[in-house]
Protein backbone atom coordinates (compact mmCIF):
# COMPACT_ATOMS: atom_id res chain seq x y z
CA UNK A 1 0.00 0.00 0.00
CA UNK A 2 1.21 3.48 -0.85
CA UNK A 3 1.56 5.39 2.43
CA UNK A 4 1.93 8.71 0.57
CA UNK A 5 4.87 9.60 2.80
CA UNK A 6 7.19 10.12 -0.16
CA UNK A 7 8.84 13.52 0.10
CA UNK A 8 7.42 14.24 3.56
CA UNK A 9 9.77 15.67 6.18
CA UNK A 10 10.18 13.60 9.34
CA UNK A 11 12.10 14.35 12.53
CA UNK A 12 12.95 11.31 14.68
CA UNK A 13 14.33 12.13 18.11
CA UNK A 14 16.78 9.57 19.43
CA UNK A 15 17.12 8.46 15.83
CA UNK A 16 20.48 6.74 16.31
CA UNK A 17 19.21 4.28 18.93
CA UNK A 18 17.87 0.76 18.49
CA UNK A 19 14.21 1.58 17.90
CA UNK A 20 15.00 5.04 16.56
CA UNK A 21 17.28 3.81 13.80
CA UNK A 22 14.67 1.24 12.72
CA UNK A 23 12.10 4.03 12.56
CA UNK A 24 14.44 6.17 10.46
CA UNK A 25 15.03 3.28 8.05
CA UNK A 26 11.31 2.56 7.79
CA UNK A 27 10.55 6.16 6.80
CA UNK A 28 13.44 6.14 4.33
CA UNK A 29 11.93 3.03 2.72
CA UNK A 30 8.79 5.11 2.14
CA UNK A 31 11.03 7.75 0.50
CA UNK A 32 10.42 10.31 3.22
CA UNK A 33 13.12 12.85 4.07
CA UNK A 34 14.39 12.16 7.58
CA UNK A 35 16.23 14.20 10.18
CA UNK A 36 18.07 11.95 12.65
CA UNK A 37 18.26 13.66 16.01
CA UNK A 38 20.99 12.66 18.46
CA UNK A 39 22.47 13.93 21.69
CA UNK A 40 25.69 11.95 22.19
CA UNK A 41 25.68 9.32 19.41
CA UNK A 42 27.14 11.57 16.72
CA UNK A 43 28.99 8.85 14.79
CA UNK A 44 25.96 6.56 14.54
CA UNK A 45 23.56 9.35 13.64
CA UNK A 46 25.81 10.84 10.98
CA UNK A 47 26.55 7.44 9.44
CA UNK A 48 22.83 6.61 9.31
CA UNK A 49 21.97 9.97 7.79
CA UNK A 50 24.67 9.60 5.13
CA UNK A 51 23.51 6.09 4.27
CA UNK A 52 19.89 7.11 3.84
CA UNK A 53 20.32 10.59 2.42
CA UNK A 54 19.01 12.33 5.51
CA UNK A 55 20.54 14.78 7.95
CA UNK A 56 21.86 14.36 11.51
CA UNK A 57 21.01 17.09 14.03
CA UNK A 58 22.27 17.39 17.59
CA UNK A 59 20.28 18.67 20.56
CA UNK A 60 19.99 18.15 24.30
CA UNK A 61 16.24 17.60 24.56
CA UNK A 62 16.19 18.75 28.17
CA UNK A 63 17.47 22.15 27.04
CA UNK A 64 14.73 24.56 25.99
CA UNK A 65 17.09 26.51 23.74
CA UNK A 66 18.41 23.37 22.03
CA UNK A 67 14.95 22.05 21.27
CA UNK A 68 13.64 25.40 20.08
CA UNK A 69 16.53 25.45 17.60
CA UNK A 70 16.14 21.81 16.54
CA UNK A 71 12.84 22.09 14.69
CA UNK A 72 13.84 25.13 12.57
CA UNK A 73 17.08 23.32 11.76
CA UNK A 74 15.11 20.28 10.59
CA UNK A 75 12.81 22.44 8.48
CA UNK A 76 15.79 24.16 6.88
CA UNK A 77 17.65 20.92 6.19
CA UNK A 78 14.67 18.97 4.85
CA UNK A 79 12.77 21.79 3.19
CA UNK A 80 9.62 20.88 5.10
CA UNK A 81 8.56 19.11 8.30
CA UNK A 82 5.37 17.08 8.49
CA UNK A 83 5.93 14.44 11.17
CA UNK A 84 7.51 14.35 14.60
CA UNK A 85 8.41 11.01 16.14
CA UNK A 86 9.19 11.71 19.80
CA UNK A 87 11.23 8.59 20.38
CA UNK A 88 14.14 9.70 22.58
CA UNK A 89 14.12 8.49 26.17
CA UNK A 90 16.34 7.13 28.93
CA UNK A 91 15.68 4.07 31.10
CA UNK A 92 17.64 4.31 34.37
CA UNK A 93 19.12 0.84 34.99
CA UNK A 94 19.29 0.92 38.79
CA UNK A 95 16.34 -0.64 40.66
CA UNK A 96 15.12 2.03 43.10
CA UNK A 97 11.84 1.61 44.98
CA UNK A 98 9.98 4.82 45.78
CA UNK A 99 11.08 4.87 49.42
CA UNK A 100 14.73 4.79 48.36
CA UNK A 101 14.62 6.88 45.19
CA UNK A 102 16.51 10.19 45.42
CA UNK A 103 14.56 13.23 44.29
CA UNK A 104 17.43 14.03 41.91
CA UNK A 105 16.89 10.77 40.02
CA UNK A 106 13.12 11.31 39.87
CA UNK A 107 13.59 14.77 38.42
CA UNK A 108 16.28 13.65 35.97
CA UNK A 109 14.16 10.77 34.66
CA UNK A 110 11.11 12.96 34.16
CA UNK A 111 13.26 15.59 32.45
CA UNK A 112 14.73 13.02 30.05
CA UNK A 113 11.46 11.22 29.29
CA UNK A 114 8.66 13.76 29.74
CA UNK A 115 10.05 17.30 29.71
CA UNK A 116 11.96 16.38 26.54
CA UNK A 117 8.76 15.26 24.81
CA UNK A 118 6.87 18.38 25.92
CA UNK A 119 9.64 20.60 24.54
CA UNK A 120 9.85 18.63 21.29
CA UNK A 121 6.10 18.74 20.75
CA UNK A 122 5.93 22.43 21.63
CA UNK A 123 8.63 23.32 19.11
CA UNK A 124 7.03 21.15 16.43
CA UNK A 125 3.57 22.60 17.05
CA UNK A 126 4.89 26.14 16.70
CA UNK A 127 5.91 25.06 13.20
CA UNK A 128 2.54 23.37 12.61
CA UNK A 129 0.84 26.63 13.54
CA UNK A 130 2.42 28.15 10.42
CA UNK A 131 1.61 25.24 8.07
CA UNK A 132 -1.78 24.04 9.30
CA UNK A 133 -0.84 20.37 9.18
CA UNK A 134 1.30 17.86 11.04
CA UNK A 135 1.32 14.49 12.78
CA UNK A 136 3.00 13.38 16.02
CA UNK A 137 3.85 9.87 17.20
CA UNK A 138 4.91 9.56 20.83
CA UNK A 139 6.97 6.54 21.86
CA UNK A 140 6.05 5.46 25.37
CA UNK A 141 6.42 1.99 26.92
CA UNK A 142 4.45 -0.84 28.44
CA UNK A 143 5.93 0.43 31.72
CA UNK A 144 3.50 3.32 31.35
CA UNK A 145 0.57 0.90 31.07
CA UNK A 146 1.41 -1.77 33.64
CA UNK A 147 3.94 0.01 35.85
CA UNK A 148 7.47 -1.18 36.53
CA UNK A 149 8.66 -1.92 40.05
CA UNK A 150 11.92 -0.19 40.82
CA UNK A 151 11.32 2.28 37.99
CA UNK A 152 8.30 4.29 39.06
CA UNK A 153 9.94 7.43 37.69
CA UNK A 154 10.20 5.97 34.19
CA UNK A 155 6.71 4.43 34.38
CA UNK A 156 5.22 7.76 35.48
CA UNK A 157 6.81 9.63 32.57
CA UNK A 158 5.78 7.05 29.99
CA UNK A 159 2.31 6.78 31.51
CA UNK A 160 1.74 10.47 30.84
CA UNK A 161 2.58 9.94 27.17
CA UNK A 162 -0.04 7.20 27.00
CA UNK A 163 -2.77 9.08 28.85
CA UNK A 164 -3.17 12.68 29.97
CA UNK A 165 -0.58 14.33 27.72
CA UNK A 166 -1.69 12.35 24.66
CA UNK A 167 -5.41 12.95 25.22
CA UNK A 168 -4.94 16.68 25.78
CA UNK A 169 -2.64 17.09 22.80
CA UNK A 170 -4.93 15.37 20.31
CA UNK A 171 -7.65 17.89 21.14
CA UNK A 172 -5.35 20.91 21.11
CA UNK A 173 -3.69 19.95 17.84
CA UNK A 174 -6.85 20.42 15.79
CA UNK A 175 -7.02 24.08 16.85
CA UNK A 176 -4.07 24.77 14.54
CA UNK A 177 -4.20 21.75 12.21
CA UNK A 178 -7.79 20.61 11.53
CA UNK A 179 -6.62 17.19 10.31
CA UNK A 180 -3.57 16.93 12.58
CA UNK A 181 -3.18 13.73 14.55
CA UNK A 182 -1.20 12.45 17.53
CA UNK A 183 -0.91 8.84 18.69
CA UNK A 184 1.25 6.86 21.08
CA UNK A 185 3.12 3.60 20.55
CA UNK A 186 4.00 1.50 23.60
CA UNK A 187 6.70 -1.06 22.86
CA UNK A 188 7.25 -3.94 25.25
CA UNK A 189 10.60 -5.65 25.66
CA UNK A 190 12.37 -5.15 22.32
CA UNK A 191 15.53 -6.86 21.08
CA UNK A 192 17.68 -3.84 20.34
CA UNK A 193 21.40 -4.06 19.61
CA UNK A 194 22.53 -3.68 23.23
CA UNK A 195 20.58 -6.86 24.10
CA UNK A 196 22.14 -9.07 21.41
CA UNK A 197 23.78 -11.32 23.98
CA UNK A 198 20.36 -12.20 25.44
CA UNK A 199 18.48 -12.93 22.24
CA UNK A 200 19.52 -16.58 22.11
CA UNK A 201 19.22 -17.29 25.85
CA UNK A 202 16.10 -19.50 26.29
CA UNK A 203 15.90 -18.83 30.04
CA UNK A 204 15.82 -15.08 29.45
CA UNK A 205 13.34 -15.38 26.58
CA UNK A 206 10.99 -17.50 28.69
CA UNK A 207 11.16 -14.95 31.51
CA UNK A 208 10.37 -11.89 29.41
CA UNK A 209 7.59 -13.60 27.42
CA UNK A 210 5.71 -15.12 30.37
CA UNK A 211 3.06 -12.38 30.18
CA UNK A 212 2.71 -12.57 26.38
CA UNK A 213 0.49 -14.93 24.37
CA UNK A 214 2.91 -14.46 21.44
CA UNK A 215 6.01 -16.05 22.91
CA UNK A 216 8.58 -14.27 20.79
CA UNK A 217 10.76 -11.24 21.28
CA UNK A 218 9.80 -7.95 19.73
CA UNK A 219 12.15 -6.40 17.19
CA UNK A 220 12.77 -2.71 16.49
CA UNK A 221 11.25 -3.21 13.03
CA UNK A 222 7.96 -4.30 14.64
CA UNK A 223 7.72 -0.90 16.32
CA UNK A 224 8.95 1.01 13.28
CA UNK A 225 6.27 -0.37 10.98
CA UNK A 226 3.53 0.71 13.38
CA UNK A 227 5.03 4.19 13.62
CA UNK A 228 5.06 4.57 9.84
CA UNK A 229 1.47 3.35 9.65
CA UNK A 230 0.33 5.96 12.18
CA UNK A 231 2.29 8.71 10.41
CA UNK A 232 0.51 8.03 7.13
CA UNK A 233 -2.61 10.14 6.56
CA UNK A 234 -3.69 7.70 3.89
CA UNK A 235 -3.46 4.63 6.11
CA UNK A 236 -4.39 6.12 9.51
CA UNK A 237 -6.06 9.39 8.61
CA UNK A 238 -8.99 8.82 11.00
CA UNK A 239 -6.89 7.60 13.94
CA UNK A 240 -5.89 10.03 16.68
CA UNK A 241 -5.47 9.95 20.43
CA UNK A 242 -4.91 6.20 20.40
CA UNK A 243 -2.39 4.00 22.20
CA UNK A 244 -1.00 1.11 20.16
CA UNK A 245 0.85 -1.53 22.17
CA UNK A 246 3.55 -3.47 20.33
CA UNK A 247 4.30 -6.20 22.83
CA UNK A 248 2.95 -9.53 21.65
CA UNK A 249 -0.31 -9.11 23.56
CA UNK A 250 1.45 -8.48 26.90
CA UNK A 251 -0.74 -8.39 29.98
CA UNK A 252 -0.06 -7.41 33.56
CA UNK A 253 -0.20 -11.05 34.65
CA UNK A 254 1.71 -14.26 34.03
CA UNK A 255 0.21 -16.36 31.22
CA UNK A 256 2.86 -19.09 31.06
CA UNK A 257 4.48 -20.79 34.03
CA UNK A 258 7.48 -22.01 32.04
Amino acid sequence: MDTQLQGKGVLVTGGAGGIGSAVVRAFAEEQAKVAVHYHQSADKAEALARELGGVALRADLTSEADVDALVPAAVKALGRLDVLVANAGVWPPADEPVWKMPLARWRRTLAENLDSVFLSCRAFLRHVETTGSGNIILIASTAGLFGEAGHSDYAAAKGALASGFLKSLKNELTRIAPLGRVNTVCPGWTGVERHQDKLTDPVFINRVTRTMPLRKLGRPEDVARVVVTLASDRVSGHVTGEVITVAGGMEGRVLHES
